[in-house]
């Protein structure tokens, strides 16, 4: 079972912890603060723990001919790639603004760090966690930076292989040993085929030492719960108002009614999940009386008689008697009294009442 740690203040993750949900806005606000702020507050109503946008200081994370590269996509905001990010980056200012927000109405608030200077505003923003987005995931004096700063860390793994993840894993765990690990598919929409959950299972198997988590682009919420079920204590899912909106996350994202089915599935996916102790449970007493069946005589059984198999049967029976299971242990018993045909083997009726045999 994995280590548990503090994710946020009073929330902790992995072991018997429930999962930790994020909602993901990223840049799915358009560039407004008023739609930022709506999707907040939906990830709030939703039942999200989090809800998290994607910072980035421009000039570090592109070179200057990336930024000047013509963008004429149909979910441009400008006509280059560099007017376009712009449109959608909110400024420190509206990051501080949007923070207070979410604290006011209670909800965990961070974003993705998506370059160096990115993650040492977030570190001043003081956010309970980074989440170091897949495209940094194999950036390894980001990792190193990031893990100094000491505040737990949850990293995707999207374009990833096993043998970076151990690299990535040997970086940060003598730094800093709160983080987690996020099994994704950088792909949107995701297709079922590309996800790959057995690798929630292979990192449990090969970090078993750091909570398991799941990053999903795909449509719909089946295959997140089933991300739970498998064992992932953080899950992260992009959410949208609206689907149709310009923009290339949002039709790999969640609407408001798809994110609260998300959590409520989830919740009782964790509920479900139970205790691995098998044993008859006070909820099945009742079918248990009605319908559990006992062993009874096959034949008219004589006082003195010696049990065999051939003399006993299966069936509910009344009154209640010895138990299916019961049967073979039946055989070679002797009876100290009459049992007709149909009737109920009972403790009473055997010579060893009272000193082996349990009804």
């Amino acid at each position: 079972m994995s280590r548990e740690f503090e994710l946020c203040p009073g929330r902790r993750v992995g072991g018997q912890q429930p999962c930790f949900i994020i909602a993901e806005i990223g840049q799915n606000h358009q560039g407004d603060l008023a739609i930022a702020k709506r999707m907040i507050r939906m990830a709030k109503d939703c039942g999200a723990d989090c809800a998290k946008f994607q910072k980035s200081e421009l000039e570090y994370k592109f070179n200057k001919k990336a930024l000047e590269r013509p963008y004429t996509s149909k979910h441009s905001w400008g006509k280059t790639y560099g007017e376009h990010k712009h449109h959608l980056e909110f400024s420190h200012d509206q990051y501080r603004e949007l923070k207070k927000y979410a604290e006011e109405i209670g909800i965990f608030f961070t974003a993705s760090g998506m370059d160096e200077m990115a993650v040492e505003f977030l570190h001043e923003l003081d956010v309970p966690f980074f989440k170091v987005g897949s495209g940094d995931t194999n950036n390894f004096p980001y990792l190193e930076k990031t893990a100094k700063k000491g505040r737990p860390m949850v990293i995707s793994s999207g374009m990833q292989s096993m043998n970076t993840m151990h690299q990535v894993y040997q970086i940060v765990k003598p730094i800093n040993p709160n983080f987690c690990f996020l099994q994704c598919t950088s792909a949107y929409p995701l297709q079922p085929e590309d996800v790959n959950l057995r690798v929630i299972s292979a990192y449990q198997s090969a970090f078993p030492d750091i909570p398991i988590g799941y990053s999903g682009h795909e449509t719909g919420i089946a295959i997140s719960v089933a991300a739970v079920a498998m064992g992932a204590k953080v899950l992260e899912r992009h959410v949208t108002l609206d689907k149709t909106w310009k923009g290339s996350d949002h039709q790999a994202s969640l609407e408001p009614n798809e994110l609260a089915e998300l959590v409520k599935a989830i919740r009782t996916v964790e509920k479900a999940m139970g205790s691995p102790v098998k044993q008859l449970l006070p909820c099945e007493m009742a079918c248990n009386e009605k319908l559990g069946k006992s062993v009874v005589a096959k034949v008219t059984i004589p006082e003195g008689a010696i049990l065999t198999l051939d003399m006993l049967t299966v069936k509910v029976g009344e009154p209640k008697g010895f138990p299916p299971e019961a049967i073979f242990d039946l055989v070679g018993q002797k009876v100290k009294k009459n049992i007709e045909e149909d009737e109920t083997i009972t403790e009473q009726a055997m010579e060893s009442h009272g000193k082996k045999m349990k009804c």
